[in-house]
């Protein structure tokens, strides 16, 4: 009987076993099937933009190699319309050659120079515009072309620590946009634009006088750079106040200057201290008139204290 119990229960457990092993086995098989599904759908999906990519390759180089040149221009502007900036490009500098002296010379030169700013080549786009400019100053796109040689030198502007030739550039086309187009309705822009670029060059300015400013204490202990070093940060400061006399640094400025002329003093021959602290006093006096609520005006009353000592005698 025990024997009989046994031998039922071990098929039992075996035919478990066998039950969960094929459910196992199941699985495994459809999981891999539908891993091969995934696989396949990628495969093919990978293939139609291969197909697509390849078959819009070999569509723009047929038409490059085309003599038919009004079905090339047309491709060009259907290139920039969808964003292919760069076959607009390619299309448009031989079109440009081609559509001189026809109907669409013009449009050509402007739109390859619309594919120049959209493809992000500012350099290019704003010689284009300016080339646009020059040879239909009264042609059909002419004040868009001239607004955007300076939106162009705008978008490569660099930072106020480094060289600012193209923002000087970028101010002087926006300068000559509303020179050309004072009713424009541009000029809103153009004009925010060109304020913008000059705190830029006032806030490279800034920066050169608070280097002067810091390098005069760096050489604290040689009374020639010291000099020549608070000397400069004055010169810089006071010359970018006159050039940029609304800025909203300009008590900034004034706070280098007023230290400058004090720190010139303090650290000067004992023949030239008392003019040149005469002057740090009355620039501080200065400062306090126009700064009056300033942070720095309990410094600049420290400053007039210390001269004192040398001015009323």
């Amino acid at each position: 009987m025990y024997f009989h119990r046994k031998k039922r229960y071990l098929r039992a457990e075996n035919a478990k076993k066998g039950s969960f092993s094929f459910a196992f086995q199941l699985k495994i098989s459809n999981f891999a099937g539908q891993k091969r599904k995934v696989m396949k759908i990628y495969y093919i999906i990978v293939m139609c933009c291969t197909a697509l990519l390849t078959g819009c390759a070999s569509e723009f180089m047929r038409v490059r190699d085309s003599a038919d040149n009004a079905y090339k221009y047309e491709y060009a502007k259907e290139c920039f319309a969808i964003g292919k900036f760069e076959n607009a490009i390619m299309l448009l500098s031989e079109q440009v050659m081609m559509q001189k002296g026809r109907q669409n010379a013009q449009e050509s030169l402007y739109l390859l120079a619309m594919a120049e700013y959209c493809n992000r080549d500012y350099e290019a786009a704003s010689a284009t515009f300016k080339k646009y400019f020059q040879s239909y100053p009264k042609g059909e796109y002419a004040e868009q072309a001239c607004y955007y040689i300076g939106q162009a030198l705008y978008q490569s502007v660099p930072e106020p620590r480094l060289d600012q030739s193209p923002t000087v550039g970028a101010i002087n086309a926006y300068q000559n946009f509303l020179d050309y187009y004072p009713d424009s309705k541009l000029r809103d822009d153009a004009q925010q634009r060109l304020f913008a670029l000059q705190d830029n060059l006032v806030r490279k300015e800034y920066l050169s006088a608070k280097l002067y400013y810091n390098l005069g204490g760096y050489f604290g202990n040689i009374n020639a750079n010291t000099e020549s070093n608070y000397e400069a940060c004055i010169i810089t400061a006071q010359n970018a106040l006159k050039t940029y006399p609304y800025t909203d640094l300009r008590e900034d400025f004034s706070v280098l200057i007023m230290k400058s002329k004090y720190y010139l003093a303090e650290n000067s021959s004992e023949e030239k201290k008392v003019d040149r602290y005469r002057d740090a006093e009355d620039e501080c006096y200065g400062f306090l008139n126009e700064f009056p609520e300033s942070k720095d005006a309990k410094t600049a009353e420290k400053y007039i204290a210390k001269c004192k000592k040398y001015t009323s005698n």
